[in-house]
C-alpha cells in the first residue's frame, strides 16, 4: 500500500488551528487589534484566518510598526518563516548583536497580537503579506557610510540630468534596475557607470543595479533612518528643568489668549469677507495681522485654531456688514462663553483643537500647484494625516528633552518608517513652531500641560498649576504705565483693561493709560471718583500726580456735552457751549437743529453723532432718557452656527460585548464544521424539500437532538451553526443558539440545510 503524502500546510489552516487554541479573552484582544477583520462577522476560525492574511488588512495593521518590528519581519522572511516554521532560537541567533533576546520576544508578542506571526509546534510562522508591508527591499545589499545626509544632498544636486533621471526613476518605482551598462568594462562615461563609481548605485550582477536605501530616502525627501538599526536613534540628554519649561509655556499661553481675544474682537468689529473658495484673503489676513501687531504667519495660525475650535466661522453674521458679499468670517456665539471662561480652560480649548485638526496651518502663504498662494481657512490646508503626524512628533518631544530638529526627524522616521516621507525638515520645524506658539512646547520640550493633553490627562489642571497665581494688585508708574506682576483676578483685569491699553504682555503685563483710555472708562459709566478709588485700592505703589491730573482733566471736560436719541439729541448745561457746537462745520454734517438754548437734535444715529463731535474736538458723552451715561462700546458681530454633525471617521470599533459574542459565534461555527452529522436534508425551495426539513426539525424537537443548521440571513450571509430546536410553527423555528446564549427565531424558508448531530 502506497503511503499518502499529507497535504502541504498552506498557512491558513495552521493559523486557524492556532486561533482555535487561544482562550476567549485572548481572541477578544486579537480582534480588538484588527477591527477590520470582524466586518462582516466571520463564520469560523478558517474564515478569520483567511482575512488576517489579506494584503490590505495586513498593511493597515502594519502602519504603526517601528523599524525594529519591520526588522523582525525581515529576519523571519529571510529565514523562510512564510513557508515553514522557524525556531525562536534560530531567529535570536540570527539577530545576535543587534537586539537582545528579551526585546525580540517583546516584538514577537506584538506581532502575534495583530495576527502577523503565530506559533506552531515546530516554531514561528509569518503571514506572507507582512513581507510586502516592509518599507524597504527585503534582502537589500548592505550599505556603506560613504555619505552623510548633508553630503548626499550636495552630491545629488550636482548630478547631470541623465544621472538624476535614472535615480529618480528607481526612487519612484523599484530600487532594482536592469541595465547592460552594469557589467565591468562598460563605457565609463555612461551614466550608470558614473553612478556606480560615485557610490550612488550598487552593482548586484552584470545586468542588475540597486539604489541604496539612503539615496532613495534623500531623493524622496524622507527623513533619514537606518533600516538595519533595530534600536531607536540616540539623543543627547537635555538639561532644561521641567519647571522652567512649564513656566515659559504658561507665559506663552497668556500671550496666546490675549492675541486670540484681540482677534475675536477685531473680527466682531469688522468681519472679514470670505473668498469665493471659502478661505480668508491675503489682504484681510494682513489687515488682521496689522491690527494685532503680529506677523501674517502667526495670525494665520490663530485664525486656523479659532476656526478649528468653533470660535469663528463663515456665514452671514448679525449684524451683517453692508455690501454685496454673501459670507464673512466672524466670531460665533460660542466665542462669548469662551471669552468669560477661566484661563486654563480657554487654553485647553485652543490647544486641543489644534492637536486634532486635520490641517497644516504652516502651509498658508506657500504656493500651490498652480503657483497661487494658499489662503488661510481654505481647503488647500487640509491634510488627512496632519493630526496623526502631529501627535507622533509631540510624542518624540515628550520622550526626549530638547532634541534638535534633525534628531526629531530621525526618531519619528524610525518609529513610523512607512510614514517617513511625512517628516521632512520643514514639516518638523513648522510643527514645533506651532506647538511652541500654542504653549504646548517650550525650550524645545513638551511641557506638563502638553503631555497631559497628548496622553488624555487633565490638561486644564496642569496648565492651572503652571500659571502664576492671580494677583489683586498693580504697580502704577510715574510715566502712566501700570504693571501687573502676574495674571490679574477677573474683576480687576476687566476694570484695568477698561481704563488702560495693553502695551506688552507675558508673565507680567504692562498697560498704558492715556486720555483716550480714560475717556473710554468714563464712556462706560465710571466716574472720576471711581477711577481714583480703583488705583488707590489696588496700586502697591503711590498713585502719581500725573495720573490724578489726567483723570481729573478728562473727567472735567467729559460729559459737559450730552447726546441722546431723537434720532439723536445734543444737550449742554452751558448754552454757550451748545452755540459753539452749532457754529462749527460739524453741525451742518450732522444736520443739528437747536430746539432750545441747551438742546439740539439730529437725524443721525447716536454713535455717528458722538464720533463726529469727538473728531471735531468736543468731548460728548452718551446718555439715555433718564440722563444716565450710556455704554456704547460696540458688541461685535456674531454668527449663530448650528451644531454640526461629527466628521465620519469610519465604522465604530466593536465593543467588548460584541467581540465576546463574535468569539462565541466563531466557536459555534467551528463546532458545526467539525461535528459528525447524519445525511443533511437540504431546503431547495420545493414542497418536498420543505416538508422534509420540517419533519427533521420536528423530530429533533421531540427527541431533543441538536442539529447543524445552514441558514441565509436577510443580508444574504450564509452561516452554518449547531442549534437546539425548541419548537417549529408558523413558518418559524425557535431554537437555542449556543453562540448567543439565547433562544432565536429562524425563518424556515431561509433554512438551506438541516442535519442531526450524531
Amino acid at each position: 500500500m502506497t503511503p499518502t503524502t499529507p497535504a502541504p500546510d498552506t498557512g491558513s489552516d495552521s493559523l486557524a488551528r492556532w486561533l482555535s487554541d487561544r482562550r476567549d479573552t485572548e481572541l477578544v484582544e486579537l480582534l480588538r487589534s484588527r477591527p477590520d477583520l470582524v466586518v462582516p462577522p466571520p463564520a469560523s476560525m478558517g474564515v478569520l484566518a483567511n482575512r488576517a492574511r489579506q494584503r490590505a488588512s495586513v498593511f493597515r495593521a502594519a502602519n504603526d510598526f517601528t523599524t525594529a518590528e519591520f526588522g523582525i519581519i525581515e529576519a523571519l522572511a529571510r529565514l523562510g518563516a512564510v513557508d515553514e516554521a522557524v525556531a525562536r532560537k534560530t531567529l535570536v541567533d540570527d539577530l545576535r548583536g543587534r537586539i537582545t533576546a528579551k526585546a525580540v520576544d517583546r516584538i514577537l508578542d506584538r506581532l502575534r497580537s495583530v495576527l502577523l506571526v503565530w506559533d506552531t509546534p515546530e516554531g514561528l510562522r509569518l503571514v506572507a503579506a507582512a513581507v510586502e508591508a516592509v518599507p524597504w527591499r527585503v534582502g537589500r545589499t548592505p550599505e556603506t557610510d560613504a555619505f552623510t545626509r548633508e553630503e548626499l544632498d550636495v552630491v545629488l544636486a550636482e548630478l547631470d540630468p541623465a544621472q538624476r533621471g535614472i535615480l529618480d526613476t528607481l526612487a519612484r518605482t523599484s530600487p532594482i534596475g536592469r541595465t547592460r551598462d552594469a557589467a565591468p568594462g562598460s563605457d565609463e562615461t555612461r551614466p550608470v557607470q558614473r553612478l556606480l563609481a560615485s557610490g550612488l548605485l550598487t552593482r548586484i550582477d552584470d545586468e542588475t543595479v540597486e539604489l541604496p536605501h539612503k539615496v532613495g530616502q534623500a531623493l524622496r525627501g524622507e527623513a533619514p533612518f537606518d533600516p538595519a538599526s533595530l534600536l531607536a536613534p540616540s539623543v543627547e540628554a537635555g538639561t532644561k528643568a521641567a519647571t522652567d519649561t512649564n513656566s515659559t509655556a504658561a507665559g506663552a499661553a497668556l500671550e496666546l489668549l490675549r492675541h486670540c481675544e484681540d482677534l475675536v474682537t477685531a473680527l466682531g468689529r469688522q468681519p472679514a469677507p470670505a473668498l469665493r473658495s471659502g478661505g480668508l484673503g491675503v489682504r484681510e489676513l494682513h489687515r488682521l495681522a496689522k491690527a494685532l501687531d503680529l506677523t501674517d504667519d502667526h495670525t494665520a495660525l490663530l485664525v486656523e485654531v479659532l476656526a478649528a475650535a468653533g470660535l469663528i466661522a463663515r456665514g452671514n453674521p448679525d449684524p451683517a456688514p453692508s455690501g454685496d458679499i454673501d459670507d464673512y468670517w466672524a466670531p460665533t456665539t460660542s466665542a462669548d462663553g469662551w471669552l468669560t471662561a477661566n484661563t486654563a480652560h480657554r487654553w485647553a480649548v485652543l490647544a486641543g483643537a489644534w492637536l486634532d485638526a486635520p490641517r497644516r496651518p504652516w502651509l498658508i502663504g506657500r504656493r500651490d500647484q498652480n503657483d497661487k498662494p494658499i489662503a488661510a481657512l481654505s481647503a488647500e490646508v487640509n491634510s488627512p494625516t496632519a493630526a496623526y503626524d502631529r501627535r507622533l512628533l509631540l510624542e518624540v518631544l515628550a520622550d526626549h528633552v530638547a532634541p534638535t530638529t534633525a534628531e526629531v526627524q530621525a526618531i519619528a522616521a524610525w518609529r513610523r518608517p512607512r510614514s517617513a516621507g511625512h517628516f521632512g525638515h520643514e514639516t518638523v520645524s513648522e510643527t514645533i513652531r506651532e506647538a511652541t506658539a500654542l504653549a504646548l512646547v517650550a525650550h524645545g520640550s513638551l511641557g506638563s500641560p502638553g503631555k497631559a493633553l497628548l496622553h488624555g490627562g487633565d490638561a486644564e489642571a496642569e496648565m492651572a498649576n503652571a500659571l502664576p497665581d492671580p494677583v489683586d494688585y498693580v504697580l502704577v508708574q510715574a510715566d502712566l504705565t501700570v504693571v501687573a506682576p502676574g495674571p490679574l483676578v477677573a474683576e480687576l483685569a476687566g476694570r484695568v483693561a477698561l481704563v488702560a491699553d495693553v502695551e506688552s504682555a507675558g508673565a507680567a503685563t504692562v498697560y498704558r493709560i492715556s486720555e483716550g483710555s480714560v475717556r473710554r472708562a468714563l464712556d462706560a459709566g465710571l466716574g472720576a471718583g471711581d477711577l481714583h478709588a480703583l488705583f488707590s485700592a489696588h496700586s502697591r505703589t503711590p498713585v502719581p500726580q500725573s495720573l490724578t491730573y489726567l483723570i481729573d482733566d478728562v473727567a472735567r471736560r467729559h460729559g459737559r456735552l450730552r447726546a441722546g436719541i431723537a434720532s439723536s439729541f445734543v444737550r449742554a448745561d452751558d448754552p454757550a457751549l451748545l452755540a459753539e457746537v452749532l457754529a462749527a462745520p460739524v453741525a451742518a454734517t450732522l444736520a443739528l437743529r437747536a430746539v432750545a438754548p441747551t438742546v439740539a437734535i439730529s437725524q443721525a444715529p447716536l454713535a455717528e453723532v458722538l464720533t463726529s463731535l469727538r473728531a471735531a474736538g468736543f468731548a460728548p458723552a452718551g446718555e439715555d432718557a433718564s440722563g444716565a451715561v450710556l455704554d456704547l462700546r460696540p458688541r461685535g458681530a456674531r454668527l449663530v452656527v448650528p451644531r454640526s454633525r461629527p466628521r465620519y471617521a469610519g465604522p465604530l470599533p466593536p465593543n467588548d460585548e460584541q467581540l465576546e459574542t463574535l468569539v462565541r459565534t466563531l466557536r459555534a461555527g467551528d463546532r458545526a464544521a467539525s461535528a459528525p452529522a447524519s445525511k443533511p436534508v437540504r431546503g431547495d425551495g420545493s414542497r418536498t424539500g420543505g416538508a422534509a426539513t420540517m419533519a427533521l426539525l420536528q423530530l429533533a424537537v421531540h427527541a431533543k437532538r441538536s442539529v447543524t443548521l445552514g441558514y441565509v440571513d436577510a443580508q444574504g450571509t450564509a452561516t452554518r451553526r449547531i442549534v437546539d430546536p425548541v419548537s417549529v410553527a408558523g413558518g418559524q423555528l425557535e431554537a437555542f443558539d449556543p453562540a448567543t446564549g439565547s433562544v432565536r427565531s429562524f425563518v424556515l424558508h431561509r433554512v438551506s440545510s438541516v442535519a442531526l448531530v450524531d
